[in-house]
Parts: structure tokens; sequence; C-alpha cells
């Protein structure tokens, strides 16, 4: 996370903090700092400003600043001391709030994390629902009125909330706090690096984590724990891309901590993390969609989850179907949907509406404050 943090305060927030959040004594630089950044010579400002930090009692971590040196900043590969991925600029040096102040790194992660949670759950769903998603799914008669809108409300007003509790996470590991790496040929105990490892690291995250939803996700369907933070989640029956990440915010967090949990225990290159990050927000709007490409016994993939969302209490798993298997929840997908034309039908809905309706009630009773109907659009349409 420290690369995209760095890639926007050289860009954008160096600036911002610098405009509004000006260092100065007296209304001045020190002449020694002022000196260097003239002659552009910017890491020469290192101890100058941690001085400067120091007299002016701005920074809740001065004693701290003065006791690190450039060596064990980067031995501990702690963020905003000095430039790492990008150039240094004069800005960097000319805020109360420096590169390395945990407030400063709390507000600009909730901007940038939220703004990114925002872009990358409406381009990817938006993305599945135009070119992949079947519309038909419009006409499933546990389809919500107006669904696909809830659901985008939904999404939109937990990122944020998702993102607060998230960011400890991303602090810990810009400062140190973590066995996150950047250099392929670096070497650990007995944790080999190198390109082989980069590769085994991606199965094991995959495994790991894969372990840790499906902990995490049947302890969400424990009846007090449903009703508390999951319900909203199974609001939606039969799911749209857009339903991939219109949960309860607490819920969705809950769900997310094996991916920070991992890095904390185990190494992981930067790149991959995010990389992986990404595709894990990828895959979350792609077992929503509703297109059923393989019944593979081992992926958990849209069609288990689709299974889930019908009858509640089987296939919690996100990746693979094995937690399942070994816990006893696996439920295999009906036939009819992967079939096209027998997916759509009358009579296959009818038979899984059958099904569901007596696992709802045992889950949530027999009242059902959902609305069943269609989109708004596609009923003028219809006129």
């Amino acid at each position: 996370m420290d690369i995209v943090l760095e890639g926007f305060d050289y860009y954008i927030f160096d600036k911002f903090y610098a405009s509004l959040f000006p260092i100065s004594l007296n209304g001045h630089l020190p002449t020694s700092i002022s000196k260097n950044l003239k002659l552009g010579n910017y890491s020469s400002t290192l101890n100058d400003y941690i001085q400067l930090q120091k007299q002016s009692s701005l920074n809740d971590d001065n004693e701290h600043l003065i006791k690190l040196t450039k060596e064990y900043i980067t031995e501990k590969d702690i963020y905003g001391y000095f430039a790492k991925f990008f150039p240094e600029n004069e800005d960097m040096y000319l805020s109360i709030f420096s590169r390395n102040h945990l407030f400063r790194e709390f507000l600009s992660l909730m901007i940038v994390m939220t703004i990114f949670g925002w872009i990358l759950y409406l381009t990817c769903a938006t993305f599945s629902y135009r070119y992949v998603f079947d519309k038909e799914i419009f006409n499933h008669p546990r389809y919500l009125k107006n669904q696909m809108s809830l659901e985008i409300k939904q999404a939109v007003s937990a990122i944020p909330i998702m993102v607060l509790c998230t960011v400890p996470w991303f602090m810990l590991d810009i400062n140190g706090y973590s066995n996150l790496y950047l250099n392929v040929n670096e070497t650990s105990g007995a944790w080999p690096y190198g390109w082989k490892a980069i590769f085994f690291e991606y199965f094991t995250f995959i495994m790991f984590t894969d372990c840790g939803i499906y902990l995490i996700h049947r302890w969400l369907h424990w009846p007090k724990v449903y009703k508390m933070f999951h319900k909203p989640h199974h609001k939606w029956i039969v799911t749209t891309p857009f339903a991939s990440h219109a949960f309860n915010p607490f819920d969705g967090y809950f769900q997310s901590v094996p991916y920070h949990i991992y890095p904390a225990l185990f190494p992981l290159n930067k790149v991959s993390y995010l990389i992986l990050f990404t595709f894990v927000n990828f895959w979350t709007v792609m077992i929503h969609d509703g297109e059923y490409l393989t019944n593979d016994p081992v992926v958990n993939g849209a069609a288990c989850h689709t299974v889930h969302h019908l009858y509640f209490n089987y296939n919690y798993g996100q990746f693979t179907t094995l937690w399942d298997r070994l816990g006893g929840s696996y439920r295999k997908p009906e036939r009819e949907l992967f079939d096209k034309s027998k997916k759509k039908e009358k009579q296959t809905w009818e038979k899984q509406i059958e099904k569901m309706e007596k696992i709802r009630n045992t889950v949530e009773g027999k009242n059902d404050d959902r609305v069943y109907g269609t989109e708004n659009f596609l009923l003028k349409k219809k006129k």
C-alpha cells in the first residue's frame, strides 16, 4: 500500500497538505532547510526536518522521530521519511503533517481506498452486468422490486465504513508491522524468496484466506450473528453483479480480515498484494453474476454461490469447495443451472422457490419483509 500512497502523495497530497497545513516557525522555515530546498537537495533536509518537527511540537511521534535513523527506517521499511518510489519534491517537507504522520496516513488512506473501492466495485460490476450477466434473472419470482438499485445503494454506502475498519491494517503495513516486501530476491529466515516463492505465495494466500473466510462466513450464519450482520446480504435471494459488495459494512469487513492476517503472519510481495487485493474484488463480482461457466467440483464459482443465496446454509467458501466438503456444508448445484434453456424455465424457478422457502422459514422465520418485483425501467419499457 506504500507504493499507492506515495504515488498519491507525490501527485496530490504533498501539495494539498502543504497548502492547508504549512509548516513554519514564526512564519519562516529554518535557513538550512530553505537553502537545501532551493538547491534541490531534498534528501539532505531529513535531519534538519526531524529537528524542525521536534521544535514545532506538532508531530505526535517527535521522540520516536529523533531515535530513528535512515538505516533503521529502511530496514523496517517504514513509510514516509524519504521518497522511495517517486522523486522527492519540495512540497513533501512543507506541511506540519509529514508523510509519516499518523493522522495524515489515516486521512489519505481513507480518501484513496474509498474512491478506489467505489471505482473498482462500480467498474467491475457494470462490466459484468453489461457483458456477462443474464438479465433474464429480472423475471425470477424472487427478484426484488428495484433490486439492482437497492444493491448499488447498499454497497456504495457500506464501502466507506468498510474502509474505515480496514485502514488500521494498512497503517500497520506501511509502518513496518507486516511481512510485506518488495525486492523479489530478499531472504528472511527459513522462508525462501524469489520468483518461485512469489507463485507459491499466490497459492498459500488463496488457500489461507479461503479457510479463514469459510470459518467467518459460517460464523456469520449463527442465528444471532446472522440477524445482526449478515441478513442484509441475504436480502438478495437471486443476485446481480451489484450484490457483490452489498453488505452490512461490518459483515463485509469481517470477511476481509483473512486478507490482512495473511501478510501479518507470512511474507507476501507488495505488488502481489495489490494484484491479489484487486483480484479478490473481481472474484466477488464474478460469483454473483449468475453466469455458470463451470461445474468444477473444486472451484467455488457462481453456481455454488447461487446455491448459497438460494438455500442459505450451504457453500460458505470463497474460492474453493474444499472447506465446505470438510465441514459438511457443500451442496452441489443442480444440473438445470448449467442448461441455458432450463435454468430460465418457470418450472425450474418454482422448484427453487419451494426448496428455498422451507430453508428460509427455518433461518429467518415465516415473516418475509422482502418486496418482490422487477426494475422500474423494465416495467416502463413493457408499457
